[in-house]
């Protein structure tokens, strides 16, 4: 099994057991989330403790739903940005992460980045954003939104900001 981990802070964002697709010339990751349910399950075995003497206590209902990647990957969502915000966290960001890179990823990164912020410019409104566990200021940040009529989120990760781990 793969991890990826935040190359700033170690923090763990995905796997390889959620398949990416490649965009904006390999600057973003984008990723298919999904809606579960995490929690209690009932479980009908056939017994019925009212009839047979006992007490029927029902059902402890803590099901919950959430989001596999979010909950998985302990993602913590932060408030949205406006565009002047975003535009200084991305200049921040490259500032932080270009040094982190080796020669090629650094030269792809430069010369992309900018259509992936005019990309996620776009997106700016429709965008949640989420930071790994530590919840470290200086982290990558996660992207989320609702492709046109999805009832799951697709979540968009900055490729370069991956690092791969084996498990």
């Amino acid at each position: 099994m793969l991890v990826y981990q935040d190359l700033l802070t170690g923090d763990e964002l995905l796997s390889d057991s959620y398949p990416y697709k490649e965009i904006e010339n390999g600057l973003l990751w984008e990723v298919e989330g999904k809606w579960v349910v995490k929690g209690a399950v009932d479980v009908n075995i056939g017994a019925n403790p009212s009839a047979e003497g006992g007490e029927d206590e029902g059902v402890d209902d803590t099901a919950v739903k959430v989001v596999d990647i979010v909950d998985v990957f302990r993602l913590q969502e932060q408030p949205p940005f406006d565009k002047k915000q975003f535009l200084g966290f991305v200049k921040k960001y490259i500032k932080l992460l270009t040094p982190k890179l080796d020669a090629e990823n650094q030269e792809h990164f430069k010369k992309n980045i900018e259509g992936a912020t005019k990309y996620l410019l776009g997106k700016l409104k429709d965008l949640q954003f989420f930071v790994g566990e530590s919840m470290h200021d200086d982290g990558s940040l996660v992207f989320a939104y609702y492709k046109d009529g999805a009832a799951d989120p697709t979540f968009l990760y900055f490729a370069h900001a991956l690092k791969e781990i084996k498990c």
